[in-house]
């Protein structure tokens, strides 16, 4: 049996998966491309190159300054695929389609994130996502890639900043909570302050009850006292004694009190009882004796010290 050894050679079989599509060359031409399957090529002057058409997901990073002087990094991801009627123009006419897609995304971020300060980017993802959405869109797609989505995943800034914020945040939230206690300690003693002045007024109510209780038994005592023939002052004296006994009783039932009695009692007179002794006579003081004023001298200027010696010493002369 004879074999065709150049058949052998020329006839490969190739295999295109799902979801992709075979880009057939013939010495480098471009022939057309083939459904997935099996098919069969001669090698090595026909190739088939396998295309995924396929959602594919491209993470770009991208490191910006914000309005305030924060640099930021900036995480996106991109969904794109290719295009089935053209994926000629997608292989063949863009080499590096990845980084058309970062350039296209860093471009629109370096250009929004600088009039924006960081607590203001954080707000205007919505604006970014569609900015960069419209301009990959317009630059990818005379190329044959569909962007699906742009999704702005995080924007990070440097951990000290990112430390100072939620310092912040946490200064402002405790500053909240300390505001929230004292208004509830306010609150608080408000209420306190209420209960304090109704139980006062009650426990007045209570006193000046008792008191109008207390004048009644008084009065009723008296008059007791008085029909069964006691003065008005035996009747008081008897009152003033039982509150006395009274008082010494609470005083001497307690623990640690020291009752010192009042030696007279309570009937005690207050006026003071005069000395039986009599007096003693004064003895008279004998009459001061009045001294005699010196006369001036009457010598004339010019005597001598003997005359005025004579002048002082008479006192006829």
């Amino acid at each position: 049996m004879a074999l065709n050894i150049d058949a052998w050679t020329c006839c490969c079989l190739s295999s295109i998966p799902t979801g992709s599509v075979g880009v057939r060359q013939f010495l480098g031409e471009y022939q057309g491309w083939q459904e997935p399957g099996l098919s069969c090529i001669c090698f090595p002057c026909a190739t088939v190159q396998s295309v995924s058409l396929a959602v594919n997901q491209l993470t770009c990073k991208s490191e910006c300054k914000t309005k305030d002087n924060v640099t930021v990094l900036v995480v996106t991801a991109v969904q794109y695929r290719i295009l089935k009627d053209m994926v000629k123009v997608a292989t063949f006419d863009i080499a590096s389609p990845l980084d058309q897609i970062r350039a296209e995304v860093d471009n629109v971020l370096r250009s929004t994130m600088p009039i924006m300060t960081l607590d203001e980017s954080y707000e205007a993802k919505e604006r970014m996502v569609g900015g960069m959405l419209v301009s990959v869109r317009k630059a990818m797609g005379q190329y044959g890639y569909d962007i699906l989505n742009v999704l702005i995943t995080d924007i990070r800034p440097e951990k000290s900043v990112l430390d100072a914020m939620n310092e912040i945040n946490a200064s402002r939230r405790r500053r909240e909570a300390a505001f929230e206690k004292g208004e509830a300690e306010k609150l608080l003693r408000i209420e306190a302050s209420e209960a304090d002045a109704e139980a006062k007024r009650l426990a007045g109510v209570g006193m000046a009850n008792m008191r109008a209780a207390m004048a009644r038994g008084f009065q009723d005592s008296m008059k007791f006292m008085k029909d069964s023939g006691m003065s008005e002052k035996e009747a008081v004296q008897m009152m003033i004694m039982t509150q006395y006994l009274d008082t010494l009783r609470e005083f001497a039932g307690s623990h640690g009190s020291i009752v010192v009695p009042y030696c007279g009692g309570p009937f005690k007179s207050s006026q003071k009882p005069q000395s039986s002794q009599q007096p003693k006579p004064q003895t008279p003081r004998p009459p001061k004796k009045k001294k005699r004023k010196k006369k001036k001298s009457t010598v004339p200027a010019g005597a001598s010290s003997d005359s005025a010696n004579y002048a002082i010493s008479d006192p006829a002369a």
